[in-house]
């Protein structure tokens, strides 16, 4: 019979590196990169260091082929090469209009390969490439490219549009947002999926500790927060308020189902956490049992 899981975080990020293949995988994949790109990147200058990029991914992809997971390599090593070269434009460049866009890039992929790292270290039974979340959904990286357009069109005709003091309120935003999502991760453990449960698991449980004592769907508001904040960042006015609105109104629908479901699972037990416990998102009641 193998042995249980390490019960602490700590403990349970060690067991993975040295026996999970896919974690360890990743893990390698997105270091490496990082430290090749960025120590290029802070070695010269910003377009080396995206040119460095093409030569680290076909490395990656060489290697891959030893028999490694190339659906996770892939996608690790990317996303290392892409925090690096933007994180060093980031502090090479701070002040700068367009030091706006790449702490915006610093944020979104590192909010995509945490997300791969967090599943695997909270519920690996549900770990698998898409994780990463890169392929969320065409209107996600739709809207991400609106922004990134408002953002280019607003920065070159009004560059006083772009307030360093908004830059950190959307950073510190950011953060909020990740911390919030990934304890969420963490404190739900298998109950955590990127996919609604339709049916109860024999170990389906309600929790109500940790951060989910103080709010209902701390994962849902997290990403709100961050998604929100991602726009702070960029100081895009228009977008800040179609993403709000947008986001909102997706997450108070998939709270209202996700919440009808739970009170057919737990019953009477969730109903009192919901009378107890704020839901998060604000504004959003959730399903009210008739």
């Amino acid at each position: 019979m193998p042995p249980s899981p390490p019960l602490t975080f700590c403990e349970r990020v060690m067991h993975h590196l040295k026996s999970d293949d896919d974690f360890r995988t990743a893990v390698d994949a997105f270091m490496v990169s990082f430290a090749i790109v960025g120590t290029v990147s802070a070695s010269s200058n910003f377009v080396v260091g995206i040119i460095s990029i093409l030569p680290t991914l076909l490395a990656a992809y060489f290697i891959a082929r030893r028999r490694l997971n190339k659906s996770i390599l892939m996608p690790a090593a990317f996303l290392g090469c892409a925090v690096a070269v933007n994180l060093a434009y980031t502090v090479s460049h701070e002040g700068e209009v367009w030091e706006h866009l790449t702490r915006y890039f610093v944020f979104v992929f590192l909010f995509h390969f945490t997300e791969f790292v967090f599943t695997a270290l909270t519920n690996r039974r549900s770990l698998r490439p898409d994780s990463f979340l890169l392929n969320h959904s065409v209107g996600y990286w739709l809207a991400a490219g609106i922004s990134w357009i408002e953002f280019s069109i607003e920065a070159y005709l009004f560059p006083g549009m772009k307030s360093y003091s908004i830059l950190w309120i959307g950073t510190i935003g950011c953060v909020i947002g990740e911390v919030c999502r990934k304890l969420a991760m963490v404190h739900a453990g298998l109950g955590f999926t990127h996919r609604l449960a339709m049916t109860k698991r024999s170990d389906h449980r309600l929790v109500k500790d940790g951060i989910y004592a103080y709010m209902r769907h701390p994962g849902y508001f997290g990403w709100f927060v961050w998604a929100v904040s991602t726009q702070l960042i960029l100081c895009n006015p228009v977008c800040v308020i179609v993403y709000a609105y947008v986001t909102w109104h997706f997450f108070a629908s998939r709270i209202y189902d996700e919440e009808k479901d739970l009170i057919a699972f737990f019953g009477d037990s969730y109903t009192e956490y919901q009378e107890a416990v704020w839901v998060g998102v604000p504004f959003v009641r959730g399903y009210q049992r008739p």
